[in-house]
């Protein structure tokens, strides 16, 4: 960086806009304690119980649910009181990036088909890992009500393909620059069709034609869909509820994972 940019060695990184970052030998954890523990005091849940998973797997959240009107402005800073627990017992937990590892970008995108039950629109999730551990996520309400998995799987992909694009433009300006195109995995066949094939068709014509730009991607070989199993699909995380054994699963393929657990420990 300092090659790059005018910049001042001030030795090694503890704290910065609110991350807490612990370096040793082999790898470098981000975490977000002081924050954590900062939103749950103030909403008055310093000493609540802990749950494993931030979200019931099977509620299905919805506007009109009996219950008495909430708060706007409350309900937004919040989401929701269950988050808090879960973050309750993940203080020490962050994401660990570990050193040595190729920086190679890797993408993931999922989606879950008419989960809303409100207007029956999809949700799209992505994230992306350079080597090890998750630097770039997202959890996306898709703008159009998808007419199958196929189309919302589609969508999802290429709101996946069009963050890939900038992060390949930031990674070469950092002199990162991935001279292969980048493997995006996605774990529905039919979507993927639908991307390498250029003709426009009956189930196709309907689909915007901005999601179309991930073909010119894959021809340009910015980009590579490939297919994986809907088991190790890591962006399922980020579209719905999951159980506790899947959702813990997919947070340690993530990178997410407990101070503790690392080699060598560290305190956070």
């Amino acid at each position: 960086m300092m090659k790059h940019y005018e910049m001042t060695d001030l030795s090694l990184l503890y704290h910065f806009h609110g991350m807490g970052v612990v370096q040793t030998n082999k790898h470098t954890f981000l975490h977000q304690k002081k924050y954590a523990m900062k939103v749950i005091e103030k909403f008055g849940l310093k000493d609540c119980k802990s749950v494993v998973t931030p979200l019931v797997a099977s509620e299905r959240l919805c506007k009109e649910d009996g219950s008495e009107a909430a708060n706007e402005n409350e309900y937004r800073q919040i989401v929701a009181k269950r988050v808090l627990r879960y973050i309750q017992g993940t203080l020490d937990f962050g994401i660990e990036f570990i050193k040595g590892k190729s920086a190679t970008l890797i993408g993931y995108c999922d989606s879950d088909w008419a989960g809303s039950e409100d207007d029956r629109r999809s949700t799209s999730g992505y994230a992306f890992t350079l080597g090890s551990g998750m630097f770039s996520w997202a959890s996306i309400k898709q703008n159009t009500v998808a007419l199958s998995t196929a189309e919302a799987e589609y969508v999802s992909a290429a709101e996946a393909t069009s963050q890939a694009k900038w992060l390949r433009f930031v990674l070469e300006d950092f002199g990162e620059e991935q001279v292969e195109g980048t493997p995006i995995l996605c774990d529905n066949t039919s979507a993927i069709a639908m991307a390498k094939n250029p003709v426009f068709h009956q189930k196709t014509r309907h689909i915007s034609r901005k999601f179309h730009f991930i073909r010119e991607a894959i021809q340009a070989k910015e980009i590579e869909l490939i297919y994986c199993k809907t088991e190790d699909q890591i962006a399922d995380i980020l579209t719905k509820a999951l159980s506790k054994d899947r959702f813990v699963y997919l947070r340690d393929l993530l990178g997410v994972k407990s101070a503790k657990g690392l080699e060598g420990s560290v305190d956070v």
